[in-house]
């Protein structure tokens, strides 16, 4: 019998997701595959059996015992910036709370972007406006006028500079990404992290055209500390977190805001309603207790909120 394996691109439109974060599944190893050659390839049956363990688990019972649709498994779709405490929160509320949220991680631009066509209940953002040097609310303002949103804090965090162990380098600043036995590695176009890393650029006098590699890009901070890690690059702009999980050095250079942008609407209210509780609630603050390069000092604060009913935003 012939055995149809489908590529990432494939797989990516089966599952109406971008393919990197088909290749993010299969890094984390939710979705198993295999390489022919250089070429990556996923498996029908592996692509089924994926299918299968997202729905909502049931039971068996006769037609008119089935549980209402109240009780039945809530799923949310998230979009947005890539952290580890997305991760954890993802995770989190599938176990704790049976609610399936469903990410892809695409950066924060194009995740707010997501939530404002109506294709995401969530964004997950870190957007830095050089103008007013203020965190994500210029941006929402700007697209967000007549529908119902809320924004809450998930955590304050490092960004800097990304280096391997004991900086062999030597980089101390911006000014160092010019030097020509640097080799760079950049995050996507759209990113948070980009944002951020294009206006110090800027403020510091630096051309992107200067830096080798700056073309070069990743789309997730782990992604781009391994290339540090293997030797491929010798600096990246990123999370401490992701160089602490690496064994990599890290030289902070900003501290700045993510947080949860929530689109409320009638089909979404009560999944909303219950991860918004959940993300104040003591359980899931303990959950983040050994977590390293994030301030959570104002985990689950409401930062803005329009005209929702208050039995939606009782947070």
């Amino acid at each position: 019998m012939e055995l149809k394996a489908y590529t990432p691109d494939e797989v990516a439109r089966i599952f109406q997701i971008s393919k990197h974060t088909v290749y993010e599944m299969i890094k984390r190893g939710e979705l198993q595959a295999f390489k022919i050659g250089n070429k990556m390839r996923i498996e029908h049956d592996e692509i089924e059996r994926y299918k299968e363990s997202m729905k909502a688990p049931t039971r068996k019972a006769a037609p008119e015992q089935q549980q209402p649709a109240a009780s039945r498994q809530i799923q949310a779709r998230l979009a947005g910036s890539h952290d580890f405490l997305v991760e954890h929160l993802v995770k989190e509320t599938a176990s704790a709370q049976g609610l399936q949220i469903q990410p892809t991680y695409i950066g924060s631009l194009e995740g707010l972007m997501m939530l404002y066509r109506g294709q995401a209940d969530i964004a997950a953002m870190h957007l830095l406006d050089p103008a007013s040097q203020q965190y994500n609310l210029p941006f929402i303002h700007q697209l967000f006028v007549y529908e119902t949103i809320s924004v809450m804090r998930l955590a304050s965090r490092e960004q800097g500079f990304i280096v391997a162990k004991g900086n062999p380098k030597g980089i101390k600043g911006f000014s160092d990404l010019a030097r020509k036995d640097i080799r760079f590695i950049n995050r996507q176009k759209g990113s948070g992290t980009r944002f951020l890393l294009d206006s110090k650029l800027l403020a510091n006098g630096i051309a992107p055209a200067d830096i080798n590699g700056y073309e070069n890009e990743e789309w997730t901070h782990l992604l781009t500390a391994s290339h540090i890690s293997r030797g491929a690059a010798d600096a990246a702009f990123g999370i401490r977190s992701a160089a602490s999980y690496l064994g990599l050095d890290f030289i902070p250079i900003a501290k700045e805001q993510f947080d949860l942008v929530f689109r409320w609407t009638d089909e979404n209210r009560e999944t909303l309603g219950k991860l918004a509780s959940f993300l104040q609630s003591a359980e899931f603050k303990t959950s983040l207790s050994d977590i390293e390069g994030y301030d959570i000092s104002e985990l689950g604060a409401m930062i803005y909120k329009n005209t929702q009913p208050e039995e939606t935003l009782n947070v």
